[in-house]
């Protein structure tokens, strides 16, 4: 009984969501169309080079990537910040250069730094925390060279700057991060993020730009108390979110599910089968990018081409989020 007055709910919200975002004209629409598969740089040329440098991302754009992906979590004096969680300690040597600084969990948070500070930090292949060891043994090698943390308003010039020199309109992809965490901290981070597109030019559906949130209640904010008129991905993590496709349609353009959701299981031949998640969203006008394409992880596959092969060729997904943005492109390319 609690599910189905639950189901009602979801329903008379998407009603409401729908007639209130009319004015925003998203029926049908896509952005330049769509038509081709995209490239999404997670975190940039990841496979490559240590997740969100602006080398790994400069990486990415030369490989061809179409989009190029930017986690964001605020500093103490509400900087946006490119990487990938709220905490520091997996991808720093936090814990040498501010050895007093963590919290009593024994974490060492972005947003107790001033940018200054994160500055001094450099950036190491992503570790274990509770082992110690490196994540993907088989990539760059931990702590060597020199990379750093940096800013959205940063990253974006670089790329920005690459398209006026190299012609192309390479787009962004910027994840909102914890905005509950940001809130429970005083600080409203979609604001500031939205204000930061705005100042460069993406603001509009037709802008190079697609805001991604695994919050559904902060990205129809986003849509609806904010009045954003981006091109909008709620992410997806749990096979129940399936149930809510219908939901996100009433205020986002795509879905962006973990390929794995996508697959419903495995047939006496022990092949993938596939549930209808692509088709709904399709029907409903949604892109669908899934995440994440690597060729040193692709469970339920022979190889990371077979894994590509059905997810362009059978799926019919509308891009995707890979560590490895030249081995896509070279598929595509074929």
């Amino acid at each position: 009984m609690k599910r189905n007055h639950q189901s009602f709910l979801n329903r008379c919200l998407s009603r409401i969501l729908l007639l209130s975002l009319c004015f925003f004209n998203l029926a049908g629409w896509t952005q330049n169309e769509m038509k081709e598969k995209l490239i999404i740089a997670h975190r940039g040329a990841s496979g490559y080079l240590p997740e969100h440098t602006l080398e790994s991302k400069a990486l990415a754009y030369g490989m061809g990537a179409d989009f190029i992906e930017q986690d964001l979590v605020l500093s103490k004096d509400d900087i946006p910040v490119v990487i990938h969680d709220i905490h520091l300690d997996e991808v720093t040597n936090v814990k040498e250069v501010f050895p007093g600084r963590k919290r009593e969990d024994g974490r060492y948070y972005v947003i107790d730094f001033t940018f200054a500070e994160l500055l001094q930090l450099c950036v190491n292949e992503r570790i274990d925390r509770k082992t110690g060891e490196v994540v993907y043994p088989a990539r760059f090698p931990s702590g060597t060279s020199s990379f750093s943390l940096h800013s959205l308003e940063q990253e974006i010039e670089l790329i920005q700057g690459l398209n006026k020199s190299t012609g192309k309109d390479v787009g962004i992809y910027p994840e909102v991060k914890n905005p509950g965490f940001h809130r429970e901290e005083g600080k409203d981070i979609s604001r500031i993020v939205l204000g930061i597109l705005e100042k460069y030019g993406y603001s509009d559906l037709n802008d190079a730009c697609i805001l991604q949130c695994f919050d559904r209640w902060e990205l129809r904010r986003i849509r609806v108390e904010l009045g954003s008129r981006l091109f909008l991905t709620q992410l997806m993590e749990n096979r129940s979110e399936l149930d809510d496709i219908e939901t996100f349609a009433a205020y986002a353009n795509a879905i962006g599910p973990h390929y794995g959701l996508l697959i419903g299981g495995i047939d006496l031949k022990a092949n993938p089968t596939f549930n209808d998640a692509v088709k709904r969203a399709h029907a409903l006008g949604l892109k669908v990018h899934p995440y994440t394409y690597r060729k040193d992880s692709h469970t339920g596959f022979d190889s990371f081409e077979e894994l590509l092969r059905v997810s362009f060729e059978e799926l019919d997904v509308d891009g995707v989020f890979t560590d490895f943005p030249d081995l896509v492109r070279n598929y595509l390319n074929r």
